[in-house]
């Protein structure tokens, strides 16, 4: 497991505050990452601001301080949907596939839990009570259009979307994209030889994490 920490708390009963840190969950093991915390968050606000331009649902509001995204205070669900356009580890020995080929549509995966084994089915998330058949609807059509129109965005700039993790809320009863873009949940690949990337498969340590980090934050920052 590899995810940046955060730290949130709230403003009032309509607003929240999330703190982007430093600090990396690696395998249960905390690591730090110079600047992370900053890239990060200008990673997502970059991403919730171009997701809301094309009339995406989000619980972002704007940006606080360079480490600080305000949100609306929504109720998050419990689960993380993964939006695969190219074949992994698994689906590439499951089909039979080369890894990294593209797939003909994208494929979605739910996630529940910490850990490697924390793939679950559409059922799981009904018969548990984690979401309801009416919303998982929702869910899926947003994430179909947050894939596509960043697909498109790194297309333009002659990189590749292989993966993308989505997390939601329910703020008045409605559905909205909420969570982060971070470089564990965007998993992009040059579509020619770039000396700047490093392969998010393989971020074991600070250097490969902040390497892959600059790579990313190279694309969405003004030149």
């Amino acid at each position: 497991m590899l995810e940046t920490i955060l730290h949130s708390q709230p403003i009032d009963e309509k607003y929240i505050q999330v703190e982007y840190t430093d600090t990396v969950l690696l395998e249960k093991k905390k690591i730090k990452v110079k600047d992370i915390g900053i890239k990060t968050c200008e990673l997502s606000h970059f991403f919730f601001e171009y997701a809301t331009g094309f009339q995406i649902p989000t619980a972002y509001v704007k940006k606080d301080d360079k480490t600080i995204l305000k949100f609306v205070n929504h109720k998050p669900f419990s689960f993380t949907v993964k939006i695969l356009n190219r074949a992994d580890k698994r689906i590439a020995k499951i089909f039979g596939l080369k890894e990294h080929s593209e797939l003909k549509l994208p494929v979605f995966e739910f996630h529940y839990g910490e850990g490697k084994d924390t793939l679950i089915s559409e059922s799981h998330l009904i018969s548990f009570d984690l979401c309801n058949q009416e919303d998982m609807k929702v869910i899926l059509r947003i994430s179909s259009k947050v894939n596509a129109v960043l697909k498109s965005f790194f297309d333009r700039r002659n990189e590749i979307l292989s993966q993308l993790s989505c997390t939601f809320g329910k703020f008045e009863e409605k559905i909205c994209l909420s969570g982060d873009f971070s470089p564990f949940g965007l998993k992009v690949y040059p579509k020619e030889e770039n000396k700047k990337w490093f392969d998010p498969e393989k971020m074991n340590t600070p250097a490969e994490i902040k390497k892959y980090t600059d790579f990313l934050h190279n694309i969405v920052s003004p030149k």
